[in-house]
């Protein structure tokens, strides 16, 4: 009895975790102006980035992973979750 309370407290446990980091991620529209796969760095004119408080603006974001950005062209309007690394602007992802 005790296993199988165990077990479904760790379920609704795992399954309130899972949903929180769901929640977490921030998508924002933007629109690819420049790659730089060399140094794994693309250049996006984006919207308001709101888990970053940054205003609408055109900057360049640092690709941890380099495979993030590989199949991105100039002008491509995508949705990208932003990120803050060490003070770093980064991509985490790209859909």
């Amino acid at each position: 009895m005790k296993m199988k309370t165990t077990l479904a407290a760790f379920a609704v446990l795992a399954a309130s975790f899972t949903s929180a980091i769901a929640e977490e991620v921030t998508w924002t529209a933007g629109e690819v102006q420049k790659i730089d796969l060399a140094q794994s760095k693309v250049t996006v004119k984006h919207d308001a980035i709101k888990n970053l408080d940054m205003p609408a603006m055109t900057m360049v974001f640092f690709a941890p992973d380099k495979a993030t950005i590989e199949s991105l062209k100039t002008g491509d309007k995508k949705q990208f979750e932003f990120g803050d690394m060490n003070g770093r602007m980064i991509v985490k992802q790209v859909k």
